[in-house]
């Protein structure tokens, strides 16, 4: 029996230290947590396909301005023999044709475009207007990344710097609670009085555990997207909330927008694309010229020998159904065109409204710092006054507990102010575009 609990001991021990070890703690700052999401983040893996994609078509585009060249041949092989009449005369009284039993001949022809209305050039400029909007679509997918990376990182900051205010909390409070036990044991409080504190304790022991418990969704949340082991506890930089600078005037963020949001740039080059593809549907009325070349060779056995069939000219294509036919390609080229020039109306007044509301937002958060600290520093003193006087007999417990959680629901809105103003203020940036990727 002994040997049986020794081996229940030993491998308790174990587990548990596989568990410390399993438990990886990595401390980073929010650049450094930016950077690590940008990396690994899945949607930029599918905006870097996207890009592949219109490089791939931009090449399709260029390779229509190149030359074509085809090689075919094939041979054949005839089992029976084959009625050949030849209309003209072979300068031999024999009786019948030649015996024909396999064919076997090649040809190899080059088609070289010399006009095509425009349709290869605006082809080719259209994909490449395409490829520079993916390329800003990514930028700005980085940018929101970097956002949520820096709320993850606010929520993960608030949680951990809540369950230091309130451990801190927990643990004068237990003391308290020692301390009015022994003074209910020699009858100076009544048990009334020590159970309320009792159950103050209590009380901050579920914030506690409530703050832990948002403490490790947000880890796990963190960990998710930056791409790392979810086992992983991350150590957030104390000194994030200091970060910041001073707002400019709005009319500043507005007009930085306009500058620098990479979607609106994107749909600039959408908008060009568009109208470089109605100028290619409309050369879809023209014709196409093309200079063309070829050599032909043959060989049926006992028959007919071709070679050295060489042929060179130009060519002419025209599609004479086009006289009647409505050109349905331009139609949606000009439709695709009035689609983008509403997005982009619509597009430039909800940067004005975004800008507007998270410079509206920011001012807000840097004022409740103040509103905020103001209450703590008044909280602090109006526990410290209670406190005397109940030591002096003149405050009932009721009002003693009653400060002390004011106390701390204070620190904690400090701490929360502060990092929300941080996150406000990077929230600004984004909408203006200029969110710095370090």
């Amino acid at each position: 029996m002994k040997r049986i609990n020794n081996s229940v001991v030993a491998l308790s021990l174990f587990m548990g230290m596989a568990a410390v070890s399993a438990q990886e703690k990595k401390q980073l700052t929010l650049d450094e947590a930016v950077q690590l999401g940008i990396q690994n983040s899945k949607n930029l893996k599918i905006d870097a396909a996207k890009i592949e994609e219109a490089t791939a078509d931009l090449l399709e585009a260029k390779n229509r301005q190149l030359p074509e060249l085809k090689v075919s041949g094939s041979y054949m092989y005839l089992p029976t023999k084959p009625t050949v009449d030849l209309k003209i005369s072979t300068g031999s009284g024999a009786a019948g044709g030649p015996e024909v039993h396999q064919v076997a001949y090649g040809s190899v022809n080059l088609s070289v475009p010399i006009y095509s209305g425009g349709k290869i050039k605006y082809g080719i400029q259209s994909a490449k207007y395409l490829v520079e909007a993916s390329k800003l679509s990514t930028e700005n997918d980085k940018i929101a990344i970097a956002y949520n990376v820096a709320q993850a990182y606010n929520n993960l900051f608030k949680a951990n710097q809540s369950i230091k205010v309130l451990e801190e909390n927990l643990t004068a409070s237990q003391k308290r609670d020692e301390t009015f036990l022994k003074l209910e044991n020699n009858g100076v409080i009544a048990r009334n009085d020590r159970l309320k504190a009792n159950l103050q304790t209590s009380n901050i022991e579920l914030q506690l555990l409530e703050a832990k418990n948002n403490y490790n969704i947000a880890n796990i949340n963190m960990d998710l997207l930056l791409g790392i082991p979810e086992t992983t506890e991350i150590e957030v930089d104390q000194n994030y909330i200091e970060e910041g600078s001073e707002v400019k005037a709005v009319d500043y963020y507005v007009n930085e927008a306009k500058e620098n949001r990479k979607d609106l740039q994107a749909l600039a080059q959408q908008r060009k694309a568009a109208e470089l593809g109605t100028k290619s549907a409309k050369a879809e009325n023209l014709p196409s010229i093309a200079f063309t070349g070829g050599y032909v060779a043959a060989d049926i056995p006992k028959f007919l020998t071709v070679y050295n069939a060489v042929n060179v000219g130009v060519g002419v294509s025209y599609n004479l159904s086009n006289i009647w036919k409505e050109n349905s390609s331009l139609r949606q080229s000009q439709a695709r065109e009035k689609q983008l020039a509403a997005n982009d109306e619509l597009l430039n007044d909800n940067i004005k409204l975004d800008v507007n509301r998270e410079y509206q937002n920011t001012d807000y958060s840097k004022k409740r710092i103040a509103v905020y600290e103001k209450a703590a520093e008044q909280a602090n003193e109006n526990y410290r006054i209670t406190k005397n006087k109940y030591d002096n007999g003149l405050a009932t417990m009721t009002e003693l507990l009653d400060a002390d959680a004011a106390q701390i629901s204070s620190n904690v809105g400090v701490i929360n102010a502060k990092a929300d103003a941080a996150l406000a203020y990077r929230k600004l940036l984004q909408t203006t575009g200029t969110l710095t990727i370090k």
